[in-house]
């Protein structure tokens, strides 16, 4: 309990809230609570007299800066000639906020950024002014099939400029977060030095409002995340009008993140506010301003601010005074605000820090753009808006320069003054950002043992779930490898059998273990520890993704290659975090993406929303993942090594893997020899029969199909083969790049009955490969929702259990033969 230091004060507030709930009701009372706990006074946290001394040159920082504002907007306008484009406004709004970081914060070596997908154009700009890009790489901005620059930060379209993929809204602050937290897991576990890393997210207000970008708040303030600082650009517009018309962002941004445990900075006006903010009156006013009306009167005449904002109050400016300062003056336009915002965030010790500041979007490019409702939309400026930034920046931009169709790059020269400067601050800050860099770090290959294991196979009954946990188990052994493993797992650890981890791999927890757990008598008893391995990440794919992209990107971000292996419900994969699984591929991630309990018939009693047919379907469509649907326990052996050397190896590629595995208890046969080139390259002949039909089956559907192939022999005399289909997907891709006969249609030579394809997915996965098929093809699946039920009884509804099999074959090969 807070020792009261003033109890007298607090009796009297006391009993005046007591007064106002008898005399107007609790709800009222409750009212005046909640606005003094989510109002505060706005103004900036870091007052002009408390500013600390600006460290650099800052007349020649401005020249900087407006060279990067003119070849922003030159750019996105000589783009537009050909239809393309580009965002004018955000980066006008931001671009201080980037110069400050450019000059004085941003660490080459040390520090993660997180860019602002909308800003791109101004930090291609900066980039140019370096020297980095050349003015044909700028005019080609979103020109890709020529060679150009991406239109967003696309680390796979520039695997040497970006480092994360930001514009998909949201993402970015989520990824940041457990960046963040990923830097001090590796410090932590003793596998680097991240002491003096620091990631830093751009966001924009209108960002906020996506779910992703508040979901971890209260993680990087439990784990005290003092590594992490947001600089939210807070110019009160989405894309197509106000963020909050009728209230005010900047409170609700403050409310939210001292609520969730984190330093909040504000800068929000510039120093020619100073003479006007000292009236309490005013200061009143403005927290009852909504932003909506704000953002009017950034775009309006002083007399109507003066009538609107300032009535009754003596102000000693004049109406033009009033137009500049209410209209432009924000301390996001000020490098000596920022910098104070920035200094006192990174002085914030033992949480993390949001730094709110205020602008005017599309700020310097006219008055037809700033602060309007279109500007979002607007791609281009005319010439005689060219003259008038021009102007405003002060740039040697002759008049004739601006008679053309298109605007002219400027630049000031190699051994310029600015280039110079711009030059210097990067190398004593470490070098050039954005930037990735890839450091050549091939892991051995683990030992032979834990894949003999599932090699041998086992009459025991074992899932295949079962067998990927117990094979990564044993590979977390490995002296060389073992402890680069991350698993992740979003709270069900027990229910893919990794309790046994606990008490030996342990829980990473930055706080270590404060209590007693409550099965701590157990073998297997709940562990956490600062050094711990494993990712317990709650209820939350979307934070366990998270944490994938950090670990899985960690080659680049750190030069230490670790392996993430994410095991989770498959029907909460790729459909609920899709969007991040793209976001991963594009931030060319390498690890296990593992979707357990697969299979719309497998889960037992579980129904609709926990039965995934279709999460096969939906990784196929991304370029960078290998998709695998392993019957056998040996083909996940063969799989998981096979992924290791393609993702890990002496020549890494970026790609991720995705493993479907079963909750059901197989006997588990051995592996047959000459079969691995098969279950790599997506099929195999299992089993043979006679040859007058062809079955081929994925997954825990190979125990049907070999039924099936049993009761066709005795039932009818019918003899026929059964094929392991491990990857439809992978079957296709080879199919459509192969300049040759496709790896399918060799397997197939000389198969002539018809082909039968089981699975336990809509049949839309298998009939990805039905163009190479030459036979006569038939597809069962389990097309519909998922149902509650025995495995036996969804079958049957679905078409697809042994009988049904039978069936289909038996129907196949009768029409064959009629024709």
């Amino acid at each position: 309990m807070e020792k009261d230091l003033d109890p007298q004060e607090t009796a009297e507030w006391l009993e005046s809230l007591e007064a106002v709930r008898r005399s107007a009701g609790s709800e009222r009372a409750d009212y005046l609570l909640r606005r003094l706990a989510t109002s505060s006074r706005p103004i900036n946290t870091v007052p002009t007299a408390e500013e600390p001394p600006y460290p650099g040159d800052l007349a020649l920082e401005e020249r900087i800066s407006a060279y990067d504002r003119w070849n922003a907007a030159v750019m996105i306008t000589r783009g537009s000639k050909h239809g393309l484009g580009g965002h004018l406004a955000t980066y006008a709004s931001a671009a201080w906020l980037y110069e400050v970081g450019f000059n004085h914060f941003f660490n080459g070596e040390h520090d993660q950024i997180y860019f602002q997908g909308h800003a791109s154009p101004g930090i291609y700009a900066r980039a140019f002014l370096e020297g980095r890009l050349s003015e044909a790489q700028l005019d080609l901005f979103r020109r890709e099939p020529e060679g150009g620059l991406p239109s967003y930060p696309h680390p796979r379209s520039m695997p040497d400029f970006w480092q994360f993929p930001t514009v998909s809204m949201g993402l970015g602050p989520l990824n940041a977060v457990y960046q963040a937290r990923f830097n001090r897991y590796l410090h932590d576990r003793g596998i680097k030095d991240t002491s003096r890393s620091h990631v830093w997210a751009f966001l924009g207000d209108g960002e906020m409002d996506e779910p992703e970008s508040t979901a971890a708040l209260t993680l990087a303030a439990r784990e005290g995340l003092d590594n992490l600082t947001f600089v939210i650009n807070c110019n009160l517009q989405r894309l197509d009008g106000p963020v909050r018309g009728n209230t005010s962002i900047v409170q609700e941004l403050e409310s939210v993140f001292r609520g969730a445990g984190w330093h909040v900075v504000k800068a929000l006006w510039g120093h020619e506010w100073d003479g006007l903010l000292g009236s309490d009156e005013l200061v009143s006013r403005l927290a009852q301003v909504p932003d909506g009306q704000f953002q009017t009167f950034a775009a309006s005449t002083g007399g109507y601010i003066r009538e609107h904002l300032f009535q009754g109050l003596d102000v000693p400016y004049s109406d033009e005074e009033l137009r500049r300062v209410v209209g432009g003056s924000r301390a996001g336009h000020e490098p000596r605000k920022v910098y104070a915002a920035y200094r006192r965030a990174l002085g914030n010790k033992g949480a993390p820090t949001v730094v709110l500041v205020q602008t005017v979007k599309g700020w310097m490019l006219g008055s037809g753009i700033e602060a309007r409702n279109a500007n979002h939309q607007m791609k281009k400026l005319t010439q005689d808006e060219f003259r008038v930034l021009r102007d405003r920046l002060g740039l040697p931009v002759p008049d004739e320069a601006l008679e053309g169709e298109l605007p002219p790059y400027a630049h000031p020269g190699p051994d310029s003054p600015e280039a110079r400067y711009a030059a210097g601050r990067r190398a004593a800050l470490g070098g050039a950002v954005p930037r990735r860099t890839v450091v050549a770090k091939p892991l051995p290959e683990p030992g032979e043992r834990a894949f003999r294991a599932l090699e041998k196979g086992s009459t025991q009954p074992v899932a295949t779930t079962m067998a990927l946990v117990r094979l990564v188990k044993d590979l977390m052994k490995d002296p060389e490898t073992g402890r680069r493993w991350v698993p992740i797992v979003p709270d069900e650890a027990r229910t893919f059998g990794m309790e046994s981890l606990f008490p030996t791999a342990k829980i990473y927890s930055p706080l270590g273990q404060r209590y007693e757990s409550v099965d701590r008598e157990l073998l297997l008893a709940y562990k956490e520890a600062t050094d711990g391995q494993l990712l317990i990440e709650g209820i939350t794919e979307a934070g366990s993704m998270a944490s994938f992209a950090a670990t899985a990107s960690s080659y680049a971000t750190h030069g230490e290659p670790m392996i993430p292996f994410y095991i989770f419900y498959a029907m909460f994969g790729f459909q609920r975090t899709g969007d991040q699984m793209w976001a991963l591929a594009d931030q060319l991630g390498r690890g296990f993406l593992v979707g357990a309990t697969a299979g719309r018939t497998t889960m037992t009693g579980e129904g609709l929303q926990h039965a995934d047919g279709h999460s096969q379907l939906l990784a196929s469509a991304n370029p960078a993942c290998v998709a695998y649907d392993p019957a056998f326990a040996y083909e996940v052996g063969a799989i998981v090594r096979d992924g290791l050397r393609r993702m890990y190896g002496t020549t890494p590629e970026d790609v991720f893997y995705y493993l479907t595995v079963y909750n059901e208890p197989l006997p588990q046969p051995a592996m047959p020899e000459g079969v691995e080139e098969g279950i790599l390259r997506g099929i195999y002949r299992y089993k043979e029969g006679g040859g007058q039909a062809h079955l081929l089956a994925s997954g825990t559907a190979i125990h049907w199909a070999l039924e099936a192939q049993r009761m066709l022999q005795e039932d009818y005399g019918l003899g026929v083969d059964v094929w392991s289909v491990t990857s439809w997907s992978e079957l296709r891709r080879d199919a459509m790049t192969s300049s040759g006969v496709p790896y399918l249609r060799q397997a197939l030579a000389g198969a002539e009955g018809p082909v039968i394809a089981v699975s336990d997915w809509m049949r839309a996965v298998p009939d990805q490969i039905r163009p190479w098929i030459d036979q006569p093809w038939t597809s069962l699946g389990t097309d519909g929702f998922g149902l509650s039920g025995t495995r036996e009884s969804v079958r049957r509804h679905f078409g697809v259990d042994p009988r049904s099999i039978a069936d289909a074959v038996f129907k196949a090969v009768e029409e064959q033969a009629r024709h």
